[in-house]
């Protein structure tokens, strides 16, 4: 059972067709704000991030933002922040939020929220970290998804265990519960003890 103070959330710069969506992200963001934990996001004032950047905040949390200058220039960066970190690259967006991480959550989200989640389930599976990893299951969003990832195990792409980090929830407390209560397993990503 792991201590959590700083939680990532990746989620799309739209809000998406439906309004559970936008419903779920203030969601997420009141209760991590509410409940004393440190909302780490892409730094964006649109779409989910910035409703969930602006629930966090307005439930007494603190945010921080991570945002390159090219973005910032667009003028999407939020003002309002507890802290905005403004980084050269996308790549480098993605190690600061690990850095500064202790969990990290999906919601959903396009190209890019699929990209920074599957890059933290890597790094998970190479070892490069240990912390625990969720998707926040709005409306089915992510049953093909685990569909997927359960195919991947049936054809001996992934091992159960790694599979086994992904964890899920469809409500706020019951996500962060997950969260906590992850026990990480040291599995080698290679399926057979003869590969190098």
């Amino acid at each position: 059972m792991s201590t959590l103070k700083f939680i990532a959330v990746f989620c799309g710069s739209s809000a998406g067709v439906n309004l559970a969506y936008a419903n779920k992200a203030e969601e997420l963001g009141t209760y991590l704000g509410a409940n004393g934990f440190h909302l780490v996001y892409g730094g964006g004032n649109i779409g989910l991030m910035g409703i969930i950047a602006n629930a966090a905040l307005k439930a007494g949390g603190e945010v921080t933002g991570v945002l390159p200058h090219f973005l910032n220039k667009k003028e999407v960066g939020h003002v309002a922040l507890s802290k905005l970190i403004l980084v050269d690259s996308m790549h480098e967006r993605k190690q600061k939020i690990e850095d500064l991480s202790d969990a990290f959550i999906a919601m959903p989200g396009g190209f890019g929220t699929l990209e920074e989640v599957s890059e933290m389930l890597t790094w998970g599976q190479l070892g490069l970290h240990q912390k625990p990893i969720g998707l926040y299951n709005i409306n089915g969003f992510y049953n093909s998804l685990l569909q997927q990832m359960d195919g991947m195990v049936q054809e001996e792409f992934l091992k159960p265990q790694n599979r086994a980090m992904v964890l899920e929830g469809t409500a706020p407390e019951q996500l962060v519960t997950s969260l906590k209560n992850y026990a990480p397993v040291a599995v080698l990503k290679w399926l057979k003890p003869d590969q190098s």
